[in-house]
Formats: C-alpha cells, structure tokens, sequence
C-alpha cells in the first residue's frame, strides 16, 4: 500500500485555486462553482463500472442478501446518508442498506481521530453485522487507502461477499481488493486534499445511482414513480395520494378512502383498483409477480 499519500491526486495543489486567500468573495464562489462542473463528467466516465455494481447488488438482493457500505469520515457518512433514505424512499426494511462507519455513530457527527486507521476495526463491524457470502459491501474512500475500509474488504472477499470500492484516486486502485472498482477522478480538491468537496460530491452521485437503479430493479418505482415509498409523515402521505390519484384517475376524497383500506400501503392499493380486490389477495397477487407492481396490473390496463 502506498505510504507516501503525497503522490495521490486527492492530495495535489489545485493550481486553479493557488490564490484563492487573495480573491473577491465572487471570484471564491466561481472557482469552487467551475471545479464543481467537472464531478458529473468524471461519474460518467463511470457508468458501466457502476451498472455492473448495480447487477451485482440486485443479484444478490434477490437472493435476500444486504448491501453495506464501508467508509470513514466524509465517506463513511455518505454511505450512513444514502442507507438511511432507502427506507423512506423505497420501503424497504432499514437491514436491507446499511452504512458503517470508523467510530460508530459519534463519527456520524463529530470527527474521532484514528478510528480509520485500525483495519482490524473494519473486520469488526463486519462480523459483528454478520456479513455473509450472499451480501454486498461497498468499500468508500476517496484517497482509497483508508485502513478500516481495506480490513473490511479484504475479509469480504475471504467469505466471497460481492465487493464494490469507490474511490477518487487513480494511484490507488491497483492496492484495493474489490471486484469492482468505481473511480471518478475529479482531480485536485479547491483547498488541498479536502475530499468532503469534489470528491465527496462524486461519492455521493455515485452512491445515489446504485441504490436508485437497484430500486429500479427491484420494482420498487413504476415508471418514476415512488410506488413503494413509507408515507411516514405528512409530505409522503401526500406524495401517496397524488401518486395514487393519478394512476388510477380517482379523485382525493377516493384515493384517501382506498389508500386507508390498504392500511396506507400505496403499492396494494394501486392493486387493489385495478385487480378490483381487497388488501390480502392484493398482497398475494404482488408476491405472485415478484413484487413488480408493472407485471401485477399490466395485463388488466
């Protein structure tokens, strides 16, 4: 593994910034908002490293095994971000995505010194998780070389768990143990080796991608639709509603009385109009189609 971390691109000098203690207000916000413009090109320079990634999640999710994400710092908490939306956004239960990060839930808040450094840590988490062949980790960070992350997925691929790294340093990646390796390189940060910047922003499109094509997948969208979303508060009941309201063109005052008779459930209840059914043979007829809400009504449309 690498020692000299100077070498790294995630550590070079921005030469477009080199000045930038000395610049206008304006002129700060611009250079940040120019090297910014770079991150979503380098992600799609990604793109079949990342559809591969999602092929091998919904593989292996079907299988009914989980998806961990691996990370410290900026990394780790992007992973923790994009499992804990899952839930909400798509239904599914929070065992399903998880994230992990170096020093636990203090971390997600407070930056603790050292936690990424012990790779024996990252093993922990994954044995105390009880990891197994049939998951998925996705090892985070954007220098590549983050020692909790690299103990996590060397013992992954010792069970033959599916292993995905995504890091923002191309020096790196002939020293990660992974299957596949996302690497948008965004270059050097505005300030020296800040990767909650740039980098931060790559991880994070990146990781909205896979759990969202997964989703996808899964069924858990009709069109672009959030059918299996959990109306957990106001703005997702009323997501609910509308979403309902306009597939099945009934009116609010209907779609309220229907989605109540589902049990707030939006997915049974789009079944339930068109199947003319109740909530149980709803349910029935979505486990029949492997919980695709498209293969459930399409035929009767």
């Amino acid at each position: 593994m690498l020692n000299d971390r100077s070498k790294l691109t995630t550590e070079q000098q921005n030469i477009n910034s080199k000045q930038i203690d000395r610049m206008t207000t304006e002129q700060i916000v611009a250079v940040i908002n120019t090297e910014d413009a770079c991150v979503a090109g380098a992600v799609a320079k990604e793109q079949k490293k990342i559809a591969s990634a999602v092929d091998m999640i919904v593989a292996r999710l079907r299988q009914k095994g989980r998806l961990f994400y691996v990370g410290a710092g900026t990394s780790g908490r992007l992973g923790v971000l994009d499992a804990s939306e899952c839930p909400p956004t798509f239904g599914v239960k929070p065992s399903l995505v998880r994230g992990i990060i170096a020093g636990g839930r203090r971390a997600l808040v407070r930056s603790i010194e050292g936690a990424e450094d012990r790779p024996a840590d990252g093993i922990a988490e994954l044995k105390k998780n009880e990891v197994t062949a049939t998951d998925v980790v996705v090892g985070i960070a954007a220098c590549g070389l983050t020692p909790f992350v690299h103990g996590a997925m060397s013992y992954a691929q010792e069970l033959g768990t599916g292993t995905v790294f995504i890091t923002c340093a191309p020096e790196a990646i002939k020293h990660i143990p992974a299957q596949i390796v996302i690497n948008p390189v965004v270059g050097p940060e505005v300030i020296t080796g800040s990767t909650r910047m740039k980098a931060g922003t790559a991880t994070k499109l990146v990781l909205n991608t896979l759990t969202t094509a997964t989703m996808i997948k899964l069924g858990k969208v009709y069109g672009n639709l959030m059918v299996d979303l959990n109306a957990s508060n106001d703005k997702l009941k009323d997501r609910s509603l509308r979403i309902l309201s306009q597939l099945t063109d009934l009116s609010r005052r209907e779609s309220n009385s229907l989605l109540n008779r589902a049990c707030g459930e939006l997915k049974p209840a789009i079944v339930m109009h068109f199947r003319k059914t109740d909530l149980r043979i709803a349910k029935k007829i979505l486990k029949q189609n492997h919980d695709s809400l498209r293969n459930a009504i399409e035929d009767i449309q």
